[in-house]
């Protein structure tokens, strides 16, 4: 069975009266790297305060002249504001003071360095709106929505920084960010060296576009680290798809489906049976995402290595009704480890947040990112048709994307002039298929961390850390001191 279906999927975005416009999205937009619902609500773990620069809506013609607020947090209390550096977070496609909580490296460093700490947000996310409630009206509105115009708005805002904070003039500037948010820093050196010194890009799948890596990386990422955790889970799985499939022609199947799941929809055709495979596609990918040493609440509460957590109910053979079962104890592990949800939405990966709504016109125009899996590994056969894509970025957004675009404005592989940026990865990560996993020069530095998932390295330090992860924040402390203070990085 095909995953993709032109006439049928789960609506990855639900807003409002335009929901019905996008209740036919590919399943393949809704895998950008964070598929989750933000908690922006959850308190802040650190002290800072939220500041506003205005930015032109268009940094590069001169027709519209309007402008905006954009939202940035800045920490001083650890600043030598006597040259000590700016450690500047390159934000990514949601709120940003989620990204800020969740980026606990800064922190954990910034008065060893005695840096100023920059938590950017980038436009048409959380409340840096260009249009205010009417950003998301059409393509018109959206179109300043690009990779290209946040950095710019980076730039701007690292040059006023520079300008009216006293002192700030002589700081050295790091970029930092992980997934979308590595991707800009690593482009944000690429594009302003003049204004950022080096960048620090955890997890950024910089060549998952057309040409750049095998469609079907991810999947089999996603593949090794269920492997890693139960040969018989990852066997499990793949005959789950065909399980699946077979109730929906027995009498009372679809009614057992959403029994076992606990869903709060019942199954009632073979259309929501392929809206619950989805699901569970972009579950597994989540969970490798996040399958951490230590217990965790980035996507969902979950308890320490959270893939060997789910695995635990599929690490014997099954077949059948038991396996069924035994697939649902996992997914409810996932989302209901706290035990407080009454029942399950085969929808709950989507949010109607406008973070949504961005990355979905996002991957429509130029971040395009192929992912396909040929049915050798546990998943299903998804082919990858750049054609039908097209068409429904069409149908929805009226617009066609530019595949090829992000190779062009971003060099592709051909990186070797640039310099100092770190590109690590974890090895348990799905989006590493996508990264830059070997050291190209002296100051264009891979490190890969063994038993590490998305972006570990950037989170807090924790009494769980692997020793893996802990050298990893070490390696690129050294390179840090070499880069701003010229301390040699052995």
């Amino acid at each position: 069975m095909e995953m993709v279906s032109a006439e049928r999927l789960l609506a990855l975005i639900i807003c409002c009266c335009i929901c019905a416009a996008y209740a036919k999205l590919s399943h393949f937009r809704r895998l950008s790297p964070y598929n989750f619902k933000l908690r922006n609500n959850l308190p802040s773990a650190y002290s800072y305060k939220t500041q506003y620069i205005t930015q032109n809506i268009d940094h590069f013609g001169f027709d519209n002249g309007k402008a905006f607020q954009q939202r940035y947090l800045v920490a001083n209390q650890f600043w030598n504001n006597d040259g000590g550096p700016i450690f500047f977070y390159t934000g990514n496609e949601g709120d940003i003071t989620w990204f800020c909580n969740n980026t606990g490296f800064m922190w954990d460093i910034a008065s060893e360095f005695k840096a100023l700490l920059v938590f950017a947000e980038h436009r048409y996310y959380g409340t840096s709106l260009p249009y205010g409630s009417a950003s998301f009206t059409n393509s018109s509105t959206l179109n300043y929505l690009t990779a290209e115009q946040a950095l710019a708005d980076f730039a701007v805002l690292i040059k006023y920084l520079k300008q009216t904070i006293p002192g700030a003039g002589r700081s050295p500037v790091i970029a930092f960010g992980g997934s979308y948010g590595g991707m800009l820093s690593a482009w944000m050196r690429l594009k302003y060296p003049n204004l950022v010194l080096g960048a620090v890009a955890a997890s950024a799948p910089i060549w998952e576009f057309e040409g750049l890596s095998p469609c079907n990386s991810f999947f089999k990422i996603v593949q090794q680290t269920f492997m890693s955790a139960s040969d018989h889970c990852v066997a499990n799985i793949a005959n789950s798809w065909g399980t699946i499939q077979n109730f929906y022609g027995q009498s009372g199947g679809l009614e057992f489906l959403t029994s076992s799941f606990s869903l709060c929809k019942p199954l009632e055709s073979k259309y929501d049976l392929e809206d619950l495979m989805n699901w569970l596609v972009d579950i597994y990918g989540n969970l490798a995402m996040v399958d951490y040493p230590y217990p965790a609440s980035f996507l969902e509460p979950l308890p320490a290595w959270p893939v060997k957590e789910f695995c635990q109910y599929l690490s014997v053979p099954l077949s059948d009704k038991d396996l069924v079962v035994g697939l649902s104890n996992g997914v409810k592990m996932y989302f209901n480890y706290t035990g407080q949800a009454t029942c399950l939405n085969i929808s709950e990966s989507s949010t109607s947040s406008l973070g949504d709504m961005g990355w979905s016109y996002q991957s429509c125009t130029e971040m395009v990112m192929p992912m396909c899996s040929n049915g050798t590994t546990m998943f299903y056969n998804m082919p990858w048709d750049y054609t039908a894509y097209s068409v429904e970025c069409k149908n929805q957004w009226g617009i066609t994307p530019r595949e090829d675009w992000i190779s062009t404005q971003y060099w592709g592989k051909d990186i070797q002039s640039a310099t100092n940026i770190i590109f690590s990865n974890g090895q348990l990560d799905p989006w590493s298929g996508g990264g830059v996993l070997q050291t190209v020069s002296s100051s264009l530095i891979a490190i890969q961390i063994p038993y590490g998932a998305h972006h570990l390295d950037l989170r807090a330090a924790n009494p769980g850390d692997t020793a893996y992860v802990i050298e990893a924040r070490i390696q690129e402390k050294n390179i840090l001191k070499n880069w701003i203070y010229g301390i040699p990085s052995f």
